[in-house]
């Protein structure tokens, strides 16, 4: 981990920044999830159909304990990873010389945050997928679960524990390289944004970097996430309307390429159902849940 900086505090720190980001966007989620799920749906008959408000936060539960969890164990894995790169390129101080003027993680090159990003997430998404199978049907209006408990016994007694891991391989095609994608943008926009606002890096007696305020580090970073983003979103974006079909109908989308081919095959606009909520969802989570955890890790 960071110097003087223990494991449990980059758990915490994840884990209140996921919390935080799924309970303020749940309704982002919920209706990206209802507008993929069929070709005639809309944002505005999906909001429509809706009984009242309360129907948008359908679905917290799940999504807060996968987000919370899965962030938790995310970022403390990535951390741990960057550091021991960090580590093996045989710096006196890695985990300090490294550092940006806004942030006490390590910096690496584009390349090895890349590649941290989409080993962490493949790992964390395999151990959290069974919450988040739970979420996507659970959100959906196409299964009519009275309760969580309910939804997790229909699932197991009608469609086997293998159910709980429908569409991972789309999920791991989409998360992997939407997290390496993201750790590598977000890395250099932090290290890019000081020096456009003209903000220099200054370094204390023993060559360590001084870290500038919490507000102009708050608001740095939070920028500098919902770039990446948005970046990393919009290249993703198909890989996430194919696992969400996988999911709500695995009988009727098999695998990875099927699905793809019929979706494309209806409206090859349907690839990029919901892209524009995914990408308000996964900017505004960005900016929430990494401006939390890495003001809770330099405290």
């Amino acid at each position: 981990m960071s110097r003087d900086v223990p494991t449990s505090r980059h758990l915490v720190a994840g884990f209140t920044g996921g919390l935080a980001s799924a309970i303020c966007l749940q309704p982002l989620d919920l209706v990206k999830t209802r507008v993929q799920q069929s070709k005639t749906n809309s944002i505005t008959s999906v909001l429509k159909e809706m009984n009242s408000a309360k129907e948008l936060w359908r679905g917290t539960i799940p999504s807060a304990l996968r987000t919370s969890i899965g962030s938790a164990l995310y970022l403390s894995s990535l951390n741990f990873m960057r550091t021991q790169m960090a580590a093996s390129r045989s710096l006196s101080h890695p985990a300090l010389e490294s550092q940006s003027s806004t942030s006490k993680l390590p910096r690496l090159p584009a390349s090895e945050n890349l590649i941290a990003g989409m080993v962490a997430r493949a790992v964390v998404g395999f151990i959290t997928m069974p919450i988040t199978m739970v979420k996507v049907r659970f959100e959906s209006d196409m299964y009519h679960y009275a309760s969580l408990k309910d939804a997790v016994v229909s699932m197991y007694t009608k469609e086997g524990f293998s159910s709980f891991f429908t569409g991972f391989g789309a999920t791991v095609l989409r998360d992997a390289p939407y997290a390496g994608l993201y750790v590598a943008f977000y890395e250099e926009n932090k290290a890019l944004f000081p020096k456009l606002i003209g903000i220099r890096r200054k370094k204390d007696s023993d060559g360590s970097p001084v870290l500038i305020s919490s507000t102009k580090s708050a608001a740095i970073n939070s920028i500098s996430a919902m770039m990446a983003a948005f970046f990393a979103t919009a290249i993703t974006g198909p890989f996430d309307t194919i696992k969400t079909n996988m999911q709500l109908d695995p009988q009727r989308y098999k695998s990875f390429g099927q699905t793809a081919v019929s979706l494309a095959r209806e409206n090859w606009r349907r690839l990029f159902d919901g892209l524009s909520l995914r990408l308000l969802r996964k900017a505004g989570s960005a900016g929430i849940a990494w401006c939390i955890y890495e003001e809770i890790v330099r405290l």
